[in-house]
Order: C-alpha cells, then sequence, then structure tokens
C-alpha cells in the first residue's frame, strides 16, 4: 500500500487522555518518524506534533481517534510526497 508523509498536531488540555494518546502513539510506532512534545505550564496544555509516513487510511484512523479522545484536538497535514508500495505500478 502506498504511504504518505503527513504531520499530526495535537493539543492536550486534559492530562487525563495523555496515557490513552500514549497508547494510541505506541501502536502506530512503526510508522512515526519523530515526536515533538512541548509542555505549555503558563496555559496547562501540551503541544504535540507527530510526523509519520503511512498509508493513508492508516493516517486518518489515528487523527480520528486521537481527535475523539476527550480534552484532545487533532488536526492533520498532508504532504504531497507519496511512496508507492514495493511491487506497485512505478516498480
Amino acid at each position: 500500500m502506498d504511504t504518505r508523509v503527513a504531520l499530526i498536531s495535537i493539543i492536550v488540555e486534559q492530562d487525563d487522555a495523555i496515557e490513552e494518546l500514549n497508547t494510541l502513539l505506541h501502536e502506530a510506532r512503526q510508522y512515526i518518524i519523530g515526536r515533538m512534545g512541548i509542555p505549555y505550564r503558563a496555559k496547562g496544555i501540551s503541544i504535540i506534533s507527530i510526523a509519520i509516513d503511512a498509508p493513508q487510511d492508516k493516517i486518518s484512523a489515528l487523527s480520528g481517534k486521537i481527535g475523539r479522545l476527550k480534552g484532545v484536538s487533532a488536526k492533520t497535514a498532508y504532504s504531497n510526497v507519496i511512496t508507492p508500495a514495493e511491487g506497485g505500478a512505478g516498480d
């Protein structure tokens, strides 16, 4: 399956969601290129960026699951960088 590079931006407003968020990210670890977390203590939130290279459906599913967590907002930005699956039409 073709993969696509994307960035998932996450804002965590409730600490209760952090454990479940980390579980979701752990389950997607084979696709995650990198992760940056910034605790914004003055506002009581955490800002997290996830760089990911995965099939479109995996990215959408992960972003959707994250966005459904109570106290968490997520947005995804997709690049135009798409890598054809091995054995695909481009090989």
